[in-house]
């Protein structure tokens, strides 16, 4: 192997791969460390405030308040949750030089749930407003919350088995 045209023995290179798996690795680690706490709690507060927000705007009646007013929550918290994830990243970025990642955690994980917490989200609201049992929100409610706290603490062992 020949590196700025010097030759380098067996051993340098081996080395040399070895100095750049280790960058790899680390880099790889950084990707997976957890949201910083604050995020965490915004995302868990959102995922759990998701099913109600939602049942309200598409409820038959007046569920607490008109579904206008329930439209212009889900806007609006949607539009925070957005603005302080990209604060979150860009912070991130800014102190450890790597973007915040999912790819990371096991498929076995990720793949379940981007298929099953739509599919629990948009059930529960539609089963709420055929039945106008507030009970499958809450259901929907806890499931969110529970995939957000389970996804943090999935990273935070991943970041731990990685350093």
């Amino acid at each position: 192997m020949e590196t700025n045209g010097v030759a380098l023995t067996p051993e340098q290179a081996r080395s040399a791969l070895a100095d750049t798996e280790h960058v790899r690795a680390s880099a790889a680690a950084l990707a997976a460390t957890p949201w910083p706490n604050w995020f965490f709690i915004t995302l868990t507060l959102y995922a759990a405030a998701f099913p109600f927000v939602f049942g309200g705007a598409t409820a038959d009646s007046d569920w607490l308040m008109p579904p206008p007013a329930w439209l212009g929550v889900a806007v609006g918290i949607t539009a925070l949750y957005w603005a302080l994830f990209v604060v979150a990243a860009r912070a991130w970025r800014d102190k450890t030089g790597v973007a915040l990642r999912f790819d990371v955690l096991p498929k076995r994980a990720t793949v379940p749930l981007v298929a099953g917490l739509p599919v629990v989200l948009v059930g529960a609201v539609y089963a709420f407003r055929l039945t106008g049992r507030p009970a499958w929100l809450i259901a929907a409610s806890l499931i969110s919350t529970a995939a957000s706290v389970g996804f943090h603490l999935a990273f935070v062992r991943l970041h731990r088995k990685a350093a």
